[in-house]
């Protein structure tokens, strides 16, 4: 949402909140959380610190919010895959979306979410932790759609949901990761079709 409130006497101008916001996921997202300094964050943003710490709190801060922004956003087709009908257009869906994600012409290469914070200093412990329970919670949500898959016969009685919904999520890491180290769109799109060749049928 825009922010349309006049500035208080003494203070700057308002600024689009959603805009800056934006700016500063893509600083995150090609730089890291550590190697994102505040001179980036805020050249980026188009506003000076005293700002940034008005909106958005600490930098720490300012990374959660950009998450959810980049969750709701770039991201938003994990969500929309839970509601496909099968459990392999689940899988599809997710896979397919998360090439497209790491290759978007324009826009940093990989997962914010994956490379955001995977090795950090002590100091920066909460937000590694931050992004392990974001990955977490992906599969927590790909848990529960198999186990529904299972019991609607949608994957074989054997099925351990929890171990599929991880093998789904770590191709996607490594899609990330690829992407990130270069891979192009088409092979990886190949990748994950090579993966989605193995799912197991009813």
């Amino acid at each position: 949402m825009t922010s349309t409130t006049p500035a208080p006497p003494g203070r700057p101008r308002a600024f689009d909140i959603d805009e800056a916001l934006d700016r500063a996921v893509l600083v995150f997202w090609s730089k890291g959380f550590e190697g994102a300094s505040l001179d980036d964050l805020t050249e980026a943003m188009g506003i000076s610190r005293p700002s940034l710490y008005r909106a958005f709190g600490s930098k720490e801060d300012l990374f959660y919010k950009a998450l959810e922004r980049y969750t709701e956003g770039l991201t938003a087709y994990f969500a929309r895959a839970m509601a496909e009908p099968t459990s392999e257009a689940v899988a599809t869906a997710v896979l397919h979306g998360a090439v497209e994600a790491a290759t978007m012409p324009g826009l940093p290469t990989g997962c914010l979410g994956v490379h955001g914070a995977l090795a950090t200093g002590d100091d920066s412990r909460p937000v590694r932790d931050a992004l392990i329970a974001w990955r977490e919670d992906g599969i927590a949500h790909l848990t529960r759609r198999f186990q529904q898959a299972v019991d609607a016969g949608d994957l074989p009685p054997s099925t351990d949901p929890h171990l599929l919904a991880l093998y789904l999520r770590t191709v996607a890491n490594g899609i990330a990761v690829q992407a990130a180290s270069g891979s192009s769109r088409p092979e990886l799109l190949q990748v994950a079709n090579l993966a989605l060749g193995s799912w197991p049928k009813p």
